[in-house]
């Protein structure tokens, strides 16, 4: 692992410096605003439309990474000030779904990690006790999205909202949490993973019973398609299932989405496509799914002996030179870190996801966590 990082320590640290430099310009407007793509190159505000939108605290985990690499207070407190306005979300319950994950893991918990603020542990403890009601225990799985017609509807997304179960489990010292937490993963790795790596994006089961019904092509390009951020959503959330847990068959299920991943990445100079078994002629690319996959090949190469970890963490760096080069805006014409974005292949009629091309602030997130955890390393 040296090795590799010192071959690439010029590169991780002349891009850590230019990240730190833009947010340093993009914060003093975006402030404690809930950003989720750029127009006209300026970031938008979800908090007056959708303060529920699941993406409204990526950009508050982009000022905690800023602040425990910089300790300038004016992060801390747009952080802090951005997690005080989603307590109406919290308390409204409603809006709640399978995303609490993710937004209290980058408000609350990391304010927390950070500081030591208890009313953030209780928030996040809170936010745990919501996803945990999520849970049909017949079905062995955590339910999706609301509504009438839902109740059976598992998504791979939620791999990255169960480590809020692992961290409340931890805190609570008490393994009831993490219980839910193994159950949907196990559910996930049996009825999600297909044997060459890639994924089902959603899985219908009979809430009763637990029996698979149906795979729908969701985000992606058709049922059977790979569409690469659910890949990056499974590569980074069955590392963290396995650091939380050490169970070897998560390490053993990643490290299979790992190669798949790879060798898709390969044949696209390291830049993800939407999908990555979209049609031949399309050009839609993701390069949120890359950062993503960067972050758990990170997490991987952590996680395997010393022999094995050079491939993960190399690639992980190739992923990032990649999008530094051809997806990353690094003057102020944009906002956003990362332009090349795609949140869904289609759209859906139902209107849980629409398609957008550009900027995603998960895709800057993800980007600046794997550059930060990078630098860590060195």
């Amino acid at each position: 692992m040296q090795a590799v990082l010192k071959n690439n320590e010029a590169f991780i640290k002349e891009t850590w410096n230019r990240i730190a430099d833009k947010i340093a310009v993009t914060s003093e407007r975006i402030k404690d605003s809930m950003p989720y793509t750029t127009k006209n190159g300026v970031y938008d505000d979800c908090q007056t439309d959708d303060a529920s939108w699941w993406t409204n605290t990526f950009w508050t985990g982009i000022l905690w990474h800023m602040y425990k690499a910089t300790g300038q207070e004016s992060y801390k407190q747009y952080a802090q000030s951005i997690e005080a306005k989603m307590d109406a979300v919290l308390h409204g319950y409603d809006e709640l779904h399978h995303d609490v994950g993710f937004m209290w893991l980058l408000s609350s918990v990391m304010n927390y990690e950070l500081t030591g603020d208890d009313q953030s542990r209780k928030r996040a403890m809170l936010a745990a006790n919501t996803l945990s009601a999520r849970a049909n225990i017949a079905g062995g799985f955590i339910r999706a999205w609301n509504g009438d017609n839902n109740a059976g509807w598992a998504i791979i997304d939620c791999m990255m909202n169960i480590p809020l179960l692992f961290w409340a489990s931890e805190q609570a010292k008490d393994d009831r949490f993490k219980h839910i937490g193994v159950m949907h993963a196990d559910k996930t790795l049996k009825h999600f993973l297909r044997e060459d790596g890639s994924l089902n994006h959603i899985v219908i089961f009979d809430p009763n019973t637990g029996e698979m019904l149906d795979n729908p092509g969701g985000q992606g390009v058709k049922s059977g398609s790979s569409w690469s951020r659910g890949q990056g959503w499974a590569l980074y959330g069955f590392s963290q299932a396995y650091n939380w847990t050490k169970k070897p068959e998560y390490l053993q299920a990643v490290k299979r989405i790992a190669h798949y991943v790879l060798s898709c990445l390969a044949v696209n100079n390291y830049v993800p496509l939407c999908d990555y078994r979209q049609p031949a002629d399309s050009q839609l690319l993701d390069s949120s799914a890359g950062a993503l996959a960067a972050c758990g090949l990170i997490e991987i190469a952590k996680a395997v002996p010393e022999d094995e970890q050079a491939l993960y963490l190399e690639s992980a760096v190739r992923i990032l030179k990649a999008l530094s080069e051809h997806c990353a805006v690094w003057d102020l014409s944009d906002e956003c870190l990362l332009t090349d974005g795609t949140s869904a292949y289609h759209s859906d009629p139902e209107g849980r996801y629409h398609v957008h091309n550009g900027a995603l602030i998960y895709g800057d997130f993800y980007f600046v966590e794997a550059v930060a955890k990078l630098k860590e390393l060195l």
